[in-house]
């Protein structure tokens, strides 16, 4: 019996699952992140082909795999492309494998249709427009320096910019800029600096130096506190959130033609469940088909199946 393969491999997570023509996942496994921008590409290859064959359990005849990679421009050095490759044969995979962007295999995650766009909003933040399946053209996606508005990288720097202004200023800083201060420091950072100007001017330079001697996505950390801090009204937060929304928007648009009724995909943590962000991109999206994507590696099965078996095969299920 035939198999096929997908995979989601992400900065942090490796998951693959094996899928038969009926759409039972007979076999699951995860490992490490494998995204090559973060993880040097040996390891990331290596950690992709161990989840593989560890789903596999044994099984040698894959019809097709799909492995949905963060990070899958890198692929163009042809020495990161070479330990892929390599990795593949290892595990006897061969010339089967089709490796994409994972913002592809969440939009198949989603839909079936094979036009559309997909927004995706985590510690970064891209559009892609998507023909046949497949992404055609971008907006977005530029990284924190360049780009990644209305992100959790985007929201966090945000935080700290209000947090700064208030303490700089005099501003109340009860809500948002407390709940920052609090993850930069603790739970005292705001003792003594309501009403002292030395004192917050101190703290708004020991900010400073904290948030330039981290890593720039660090600031991700402090996307939550804006969404949490939203929902509990807070002003400033509503008009970070207001603002993240309409850049995420303004961002899926970008990829449309006008006129266009095909599905947008959200997809990452800022669109997630009830988030502010979400609810607004969505409420600014009415009269779209607005989904959310699921569950990734699903959508990278379901894509391995078409290519194994053609248009109409059975869609992927946890049973």
């Amino acid at each position: 019996m035939s198999v096929v393969v997908g995979v989601d491999a992400g900065g942090t997570s490796t998951r693959a699952i094996v899928v038969d023509a009926t759409g039972a996942v007979l076999g699951s496994a995860s490992d490490g992140g494998a995204n090559p921008n973060a993880h040097a590409p040996a390891a990331a290859a290596a950690r992709i082909a161990g989840a593989i064959s560890s789903a596999l359990a044994g099984r040698h005849d894959v019809a097709a795999a799909v492995i949905g990679m963060a990070g899958v421009s890198k692929l163009g050095d042809p020495a990161v492309a070479a330990d892929f490759i390599a990795a593949w044969k290892r595990i006897g995979l061969g010339d089967v494998v089709r490796t994409i962007a994972d913002a592809e295999v969440a939009y198949a995650s989603a839909t079936s249709a094979p036009d559309g766009t997909v927004l995706v909003a985590g510690t970064g933040s891209i559009a892609g427009r998507i023909r046949g399946r497949r992404m055609t053209a971008t907006a977005g996606g530029h990284g924190w320096l360049l780009g990644d508005e209305g992100s959790a990288f985007w929201l966090g720097r945000e935080a700290v910019r209000a947090t700064l202004t208030a303490l700089e200023r005099g501003f109340d800083l009860a809500g948002l800029p407390a709940a920052v201060l609090a993850e930069a420091f603790g739970p005292s950072a705001v003792d003594g600096t309501t009403s002292d100007g030395p004192a917050r001017l101190a703290l708004a330079r020991a900010l400073i130096t904290r948030a330039n001697a981290e890593p720039p996505v660090r600031l991700a950390r402090f996307a939550p506190l804006v969404s949490a801090a939203a929902h509990a009204g807070d002003p400033v937060a509503t008009e970070i959130v207001t603002q993240a929304a309409a850049q995420l928007v303004k961002t899926a648009r970008a990829t449309r033609e006008p006129e266009e009724k095909t599905p947008i995909v959200l997809v990452g943590s800022v669109l997630a469940g009830d988030s502010p962000v979400g609810t607004q991109v969505r409420a600014q999206l009415a009269g779209f088909d607005v989904l959310t994507s699921s569950d990734g590696v699903l959508g990278a099965a379901w894509l391995a199946a078409v290519d194994a078996w053609g248009e109409g095969v059975p869609r992927p299920r946890r049973d």
